[in-house]
């Protein structure tokens, strides 16, 4: 087993060849990348050729893993396919590869991951119908089950589970339930919540769910992957509208001799391992989940304590990430802000709303309540630092 294999001492060095002095690590309040464990930083310390027999069979098991999550299987129906490259490409890769040319997909819109997708079907020539609601506005049921009743033409259905842009929490297991029984293809971008929510994959009717290594499984970046069942992917051997992102031809070679069609992140895929034993170790999904909620809760009360407002209503708020309005303050400028607190090993996120000026924190990754604690903390020196007073918490207006 790798985990058990010696290393040798190595000792980073710079440019020059000198060595390089550690610099302090940072904790990452973001969505994504997150800060991750040592291990499974040390994980990456092997050289792996693609082809190698030992490298293949940690391939294979981190496709078990991924399905084992949540209680899937090959013997059940169900493929895993891992993907170079970031979320946003297994995402594509679905719908590329999907959606037949005669099909048509219902975008389900409140945020920009999901208009992301719109532009997708836009790029590759699939026609859509959108649905869109407030960024900080769940999707709604009803709409959706009227649409379908009413457009017979719709053949697949596309839901952000977690959209990233404000941390909102669509209703997967009730779109999902009306999907199946309108007798459609329930696709679902669960890239911030693959790992840490609860997903019904059969209850909610899911065919096929994109999710990346480097968000709640706490991973790094360069791998994707989609889960579809197999009767899904089987239907789709000429309906690839892409070379490399062809999700069918990506699994044939996976099946034929273990290995990615085209140069795979080896140093990816062995941290990816190592995440996925953490992840066990932590509880599955139900403990990590549970840590996730744990620094939500901490994160949102003491900011509201501090004077900020949460864009996104506490019971439509997922526990992966919040994103709180900037205060109505002169002398506040986001960017003084993040390098104050930049500057006290504190990395946060920009917002991405359309219409109001935020900012977002992530709860993810190898965070924990004493870290939250300490952006807490650092989160009035810097307002003091910048002059910026909050006295109290804010109100929504009207």
């Amino acid at each position: 087993m790798i985990g058990s294999m010696a290393t040798s001492k190595r000792v980073e060095r710079d440019g020059a060849g000198h060595p390089a002095p550690a610099a302090p690590e940072k904790r990452l309040f973001t969505p994504g990348p997150i800060t991750t464990s040592r291990t499974v930083k040390q994980a990456m310390l092997r050289d792996f050729g693609s082809r190698d027999p030992e490298f293949l069979a940690v391939v294979r098991e981190v496709r078990e893993r991924l399905l084992g999550l949540y209680g899937l299987s090959t013997e059940h129906g169900w493929e895993a396919i891992p993907l170079q490259g970031s979320g946003t490409y297994a995402v594509e890769a679905a719908l590329s590869s999907i959606v037949p040319r005669a099909g048509q997909v219902l975008f389900l819109v409140n945020g920009a991951y999901g208009e992301r997708m719109v532009k997708m079907a836009e790029a590759h020539g699939i026609p859509s119908t959108v649905l869109r609601w407030s960024e900080d506005t769940p999707v709604d049921p009803a709409a959706v089950d009227t649409a379908l009743a009413k457009d017979r033409g719709l053949t697949h259905v596309a839901l952000v589970h977690v959209e990233t842009t404000s941390g909102v929490l669509n209703p997967l297991l009730a779109v999902g339930e009306l999907v199946r029984r309108h007798g459609r293809t329930f696709f679902v971008d669960a890239m911030s919540s693959f790992g840490a929510l609860p997903i019904e994959f059969e209850a909610g009717g899911v065919d096929v769910l994109a999710a990346s290594a480097n968000k709640c499984l706490e991973g790094i970046p360069g791998l994707s992957f989609v889960l579809l069942r197999r009767a899904v992917l089987e239907k789709s051997t000429k309906t690839a509208r892409t070379l490399s992102l062809d999700l069918h031809a990506q699994w044939r070679g996976l099946e034929e001799n273990g290995q990615f069609r085209f140069t795979p992140p080896t140093h990816v895929v062995l941290a990816l391992r190592q995440a996925l034993l953490e992840h066990e170790q932590e509880g599955g999904v139900a403990g990590r989940g549970r840590r996730y909620r744990e620094n939500h809760e901490r994160m949102r009360s003491g900011m509201e304590r501090l004077g900020f407002r949460a864009y996104v209503p506490k019971e439509h708020s997922s526990p992966i990430i919040g994103t709180f309005l900037y205060p109505e303050h002169p002398r506040f400028d986001f960017a003084a802000f993040y390098r104050g607190l930049s500057e006290r090993g504190l990395l946060i996120y920009p917002g991405k709303l359309t219409k109001a000026a935020c900012f977002r924190l992530g709860n993810i990754g190898q965070i924990f309540p004493a870290d939250v604690d300490a952006l807490l903390a650092a989160v009035p020196e810097v307002l003091a630092e910048m002059g910026v007073e909050l006295s109290s918490p804010r109100r929504p207006k009207g």
